[in-house]
């Protein structure tokens, strides 16, 4: 017997919740500079209450081939990625808006 999702009421295997989290959110992606001249990628605007940041972010390191971390309710990931991961947000159906 498989389970209820407690937010939509709809048993696990037809549950739309995360579905309908990754429509709702608008995700910006910005670049930063830190110390020393190093370029960062951040992934922000993600509720993490809806969508597993942390295996978000593996999802995001394995595909650009670089390191990064999961905190405080954003990704930071080490260069200038942003390009690459618009294109990877926007495939998986997250609305996206880089700056």
């Amino acid at each position: 017997m498989t389970g209820i999702c407690a937010t939509c009421g709809l048993p696990e295997e037809l549950c739309v919740c995360e579905e309908l989290a990754k429509e709702q959110q608008v995700i910006h992606i910005r670049g930063d500079t830190r110390r020393y001249g190093k370029l960062m990628t951040i992934v922000d605007g993600i509720d993490s209450g809806d969508i597993d940041i942390a295996e978000l972010a593996r999802t995001l390191k394995n595909k650009c081939a670089a390191g990064g971390t999961a905190k405080d309710g954003r990704i930071e990931l080490q260069g200038d990625h942003r390009k690459k991961i618009a294109e990877v947000l926007e495939g998986m159906g997250y609305r996206v808006e880089v700056n």
